[in-house]
């Protein structure tokens, strides 16, 4: 490989590093060329599965500060370098490995972290974010519609008293204008008593004199 080849490769795959989530580093010895296109359109989506030469990529981890992979570059590599959900890349390659035993997880790096092969086991394990996201709408559902509910019900009960008081005002209501001229009518007849109090009072003052 010419030396302005190297050079770019270098450079694209320390690019990678930089760019990249995670990546992990494995061995492909004696897989087919078919296998291989198969493993890379299962981790599609979620990272790029690249075969590397082992001289170039100790170099270009170097050059983007990954120590992770020192010492284990040797015999056939290829690194998934994962973009998308590193949970889902790491099911891809482990489902594929136990089908396919002949791919050998070696080692990995997540956000700067080496991980040793069962770490990545155990990240492979975990439920992917797409489900916990699910399950997070699930929960702010289930609460929301429990506010829901207890804002409600005091509204819808409140509402019921109200409508029973309208009902009750509107029932009464020609009762309580029937009664007002009654009333009326008694305010002003006592007005009319006054002139008699006033007449029996001179009565008995009359009465005194004689």
């Amino acid at each position: 490989m010419a030396k302005a080849d190297k050079a770019a490769a270098i450079a694209e795959l320390s690019d990678k590093f930089r760019t990249s989530g995670a990546a992990v580093l494995t061995e492909y010895r004696g897989l087919s060329v078919k296998q291989i296109t198969a493993l890379r359109t299962s981790l599609r989506g979620n990272a790029t599965f690249a075969v590397v030469k082992n001289t170039l990529t100790e170099l270009a981890a170097k050059e983007a500060g990954v120590t992770a992979f020192d010492g284990q570059l040797v015999g056939p590599s290829a690194i998934a370098f994962v973009d998308g959900d590193p949970v889902e890349a790491a099911k891809g390659l482990r489902d594929f490995a136990k089908a396919n035993p002949l791919l050998v997880i070696k080692g990995g790096v997540l956000d700067g972290k080496a991980l040793t092969p069962e770490e990545i086991t155990k990240l492979a394990d975990l439920e992917s974010r797409e489900v916990l996201l699910a399950k997070l709408a699930g929960a702010l559902q289930a609460s929301l519609s429990q506010a829901v509910y207890l804002f409600a019900a005091p509204l819808s009960q409140t509402a019921r008293v109200v409508d029973a008081l309208r009902a009750k005002v509107e029932a009464e209501g020609p009762v309580a204008a029937a009664a007002a001229p009654a009333a009326e009518a008694a305010a002003e007849e006592t007005p009319a008593e006054a002139p008699e109090a006033e007449a029996t009072a001179d009565v008995a003052e009359g009465g005194d004199e004689s």
